[in-house]
């Protein structure tokens, strides 16, 4: 039986909450590993934050000016040498479909930094992505974590709510991003990937705190149980608006954003039915997509929805942005849709789509100098587009 066998079947075997203990156990024997890492991001995307037995107690290492954020970043291999000056460090990303999780960093003797041993642990940094996705079922350590400070209660139920912040696909790749992300009220992101359809959608809860969260709950649930019965994004923008109707009787709205991409074709089909915007970038050219607006779900009784069709061409990439983002200020009073956003979706153009809601994020924040008093998301997808000989 060979290494790669043996230590699928150790990390397979090993309890939900103690991933690292048996990667770091089978790396230590298979190739005489010094020391084994596991640093998660942080749900901020702005620290690394390791992984061990008590959870807290070591130091984080900045995102954007360690070796270790480089590997995240890049999202390749970092190699560096061992701070003793015995053998070197090796950072590798954990990444499941997109969803950048963190880094697994192992420290090799001198002479054991093969090239068939750095496609092992290449592997390795692969199966414990996967493994920590299914063990976050069973257990709260990897999400407790990535907690640099307390999650407000409202916040906990977003990020319950939410599904990855990046995904790829061979015609697209997703990423987004929300803040403030320990204090996130009603703002909210969702997509799902099918053989012939993508289908996102930025909702926007009205209120503060943990209303504008349980409305927000409502809304995405209802949307996600109409297109899991297989209808368009019209009726499942209706069924939500009656669902939102029926228990608040008008006196609570959601604004939303729903999109449907068809991947064979790029034909777009979209419902605005509230305050998110859609941005295009089309090569070095920033536009808003001019939409038909509708009503938010849950005003008035049986609302009607349509769907407005646009085409997506190779190359092009969206951004759905919420009102948190465009309706900023800065403290002269420049709102930011007229002064910053176009330019920050031109200026980010050559970052990859799960980098670019957190670059467009940062960027809001040095332009409004001062504290977010609203949620703010964005919500990237970088569209491919399918070869006529896929299916």
């Amino acid at each position: 039986m060979n290494a790669r066998t043996e230590i699928e079947r150790a990390v397979r075997a090993a309890a939900p909450h103690a991933l690292v203990e048996a990667v770091r156990d089978v790396l230590s024997t298979a190739f005489d590993a010094r020391s084994v890492q596991l640093l998660l991001a942080d749900y901020g995307m702005t620290v690394l934050k390791p992984v061990g037995p008590v959870p807290g107690h070591t130091h984080t290492l900045s995102m954007h000016n360690s070796p270790q954020g480089r590997a995240f970043g890049s999202q390749r291999p970092h190699e560096e040498p061992a701070a003793n000056g015995d053998g070197s460090d090796h950072h590798f990303p954990v990444t499941v479909r997109g969803e950048r999780l963190g880094i697994l960093s192992v420290r090799l003797p001198a002479g054991r930094s093969t090239p068939q041993t750095m496609d092992e642990l290449a592997h390795v940094a692969d199966l414990l992505g996967h493994e920590i996705i299914v063990a976050e079922r069973d257990t709260d350590h990897y999400q407790r974590a990535r907690r640099v400070t307390r999650l407000t209660l409202a916040a906990e139920m977003q990020w319950q709510l939410l599904p990855a912040r990046a995904f790829t696909a061979a015609e697209y790749a997703i990423g987004a991003q929300l803040e403030p992300a320990y204090a996130i009220h009603g703002d909210n992101f969702d997509w799902a990937a099918d053989a012939d359809q993508l289908t996102v959608s930025v909702t926007n809860g009205m209120g503060e705190g943990i209303q504008a969260s349980l409305l927000t709950n409502l809304a995405v649930n209802a949307l996600r149980n109409a297109r899991r019965a297989g209808i368009g994004i019209a009726d499942q923008a209706a069924l939500a608006d009656q669902a939102l109707y029926d228990q608040h009787r008008g006196g609570a709205h959601v604004s939303t954003l729903l999109l449907r991409f068809d991947l064979a074709t790029g034909t777009l089909g979209v419902v605005d039915a509230g305050s998110p915007q859609l941005w295009r970038l089309r090569g070095r050219t920033v536009a808003r997509v001019e939409l038909d607006a509708q009503l938010p779900l849950g005003m008035f009784e049986e609302s009607q929805y349509v769907v407005q069709n646009v085409q997506v061409l190779p190359g092009d990439r969206l951004l759905l942005v919420s009102d948190g983002v465009y309706d900023t200020v800065s403290p002269l009073g420049e709102a930011y849709l007229e002064r910053g956003l176009a330019r920050v979706i031109l200026g980010t153009r050559l970052l990859p789509a799960a980098s670019v809601p957190g670059a467009v994020l940062r960027e809001l924040a040095d332009y409004r100098d001062s504290d977010l008093l609203d949620d703010a998301l964005v919500v990237c997808v970088d569209w491919f587009g399918r070869d006529e000989g896929d299916g």
